[in-house]
């Protein structure tokens, strides 16, 4: 089914887009920890998500004949790490207007030999680290929000293909009566029919 397909195609995105907002944060919590300073709630929050959200992804695509017949669930706990990586990018949200870049001017010179020199300006970019690291994971993580949603609602349709029919049984009883021979009393017996209704 082609839901199946878009299913494993936007599982396997999450994942590729998962490691580099660990990567980077790991990077942050990593720095705290050395300077021995409690990491902040706007690292934390997302970083911790995004951990458990990687490994629930690996695990649904590994066992994906098990996913097929829990879809519900499947579905339920995707929209549960929607709802996380929601808080987890609204805690970085103060990171969307910081400007990460900078400007330099400099004056470079190129000799020319007998015929003089060159001299020119222009600007050169100087990048900060640690705010690009942390817009990138704001970024990503606003489109993990969009893959979990997607693939939420892909498990319900899963879910919806792929319910098990209804089986009813009935049993229908007869008594038979039998007749007396001699002296010998017959006990009435019963039979049974199961009939399937699918």
């Amino acid at each position: 089914m082609i839901a199946e397909v878009l299913f494993i195609f936007w599982r396997l995105t999450e994942i590729v887009f998962l490691i580099p907002i660990i990567g980077m944060l790991a990077y942050f919590v990593n720095g705290f920890l050395n300077a021995n300073q409690l990491t902040p709630a706007y690292i934390l929050v997302l970083f911790i998500v995004s951990t458990i959200a990687v490994f629930w992804c690996i695990d649904t695509v590994l066992r994906f004949g098990s996913t097929r017949r829990s879809a519900f669930f499947v579905s339920f706990i995707d929209l549960c790490f929607f709802g996380a990586l929601i808080a987890g990018v609204y805690e970085l949200r103060f990171i969307a207007g910081a400007n990460c870049t900078s400007w330099t001017d400099i004056t470079s010179s190129v000799s020319l030999g007998p015929f003089g020199s060159i001299v020119y300006t222009g600007e050169r970019p100087n990048f900060n680290k640690t705010c690009s690291m942390l817009k990138a994971s704001f970024a990503i993580g606003i489109m993990e929000v969009v893959f979990f949603f997607f693939t939420a609602f892909l498990a319900l349709m899963i879910f919806n293909h792929h319910r098990d029919p209804v089986v009813k049984e009935t049993v229908v009883r007869r008594r038979s009566h039998s007749s007396r021979r001699g002296h010998r009393h017959s006990r009435s017996g019963s039979s049974s029919r199961r009939h399937y209704v699918v």
